[in-house]
């Protein structure tokens, strides 16, 4: 039987939702927000209410697209519609297909920064082309001195991470995205690993089997909480 579901979802998953969705006996109706919310997550939670609202009781259920995100989600909810979240702390788990496979790689490679199709396409990863977009902006705002106080400044979070993982997701040719991700570590003088992505979890996702160990519904009504135990969200 056919369901209609409307999705709300960060724009770095847009290949992957729209491909398996339109192989999917279900009907979509897609809202992407646009990438980077999580990096201020009382915006996130804004512009996630807001587009949750502008559909609220017109579909059954809502599929949110997100993670925990940075607590962006905390707080969420629908009046009317539920809401359907896997349960994961960002959207890597969905490339990776479970919380588990996300946590034994980060246990065993805790210094990792994530590329993906969609990472890519939708912002500059870390890397020689991004360091000379920003130098650029800051000499044009403010000065070269300052600028290069800034360049420092930024760059400090990369000491953070030494290992870069691209996970091809197989919806794409990934050839360009690979060599893409390899110049960028090769710059950064960090290790280069590729992963092949599982659609399982996306997949389930879409065709609405919600198995209470990967995914929470939120009946209407009920706010998205943070669990802080394995189970990374619930509703009350």
């Amino acid at each position: 039987m056919k369901e209609k579901y409307y999705i709300i979802a960060c724009h770095v998953l847009w290949r992957e939702i729209c491909h398996h969705a339109s192989v999917s006996k279900n009907i979509f109706y897609i809202k992407f927000l646009r990438q980077g919310l999580h990096n201020t997550p009382e915006i996130l939670r804004k512009e996630l209410q807001q587009a949750i609202d502008a559909v609220d009781g017109e579909y059954p259920v809502i599929l949110i697209g997100y993670g925990l995100c940075s607590n962006g989600i905390e707080g969420i909810s629908a009046k009317k519609s539920k809401l359907v979240i896997m349960r994961g702390h960002d959207c890597i788990t969905f490339f990776l297909g479970s919380k588990s496979r996300y946590k034994s790689y980060f246990d065993e490679h805790p210094g990792t920064y994530w590329y993906t199709p969609g990472w890519i396409d939708t912002g500059t990863q870390p890397g020689k082309e991004r360091y000379e977009n920003l130098l650029q902006s800051y000499i044009e705002k403010y000065g070269e001195e300052n600028a290069e106080y800034l360049m420092e400044m930024e760059q400090g979070w990369f000491k953070e991470y030494n290992n870069a993982a691209y996970i091809d997701t197989g919806v794409v040719d990934g050839t360009d995205y690979k060599n893409y991700t390899k110049e960028c570590t090769e710059w950064l003088n960090w290790n280069y690993d590729e992963l092949v992505g599982d659609s399982g979890l996306l997949k389930d996702f879409l065709e609405g089997n919600w198995d209470s160990e990967r995914f929470l519904v939120a009946e209407p009504g009920q706010k998205i909480k943070a669990s802080h135990d394995d189970n990374i969200i619930h509703a009350e």
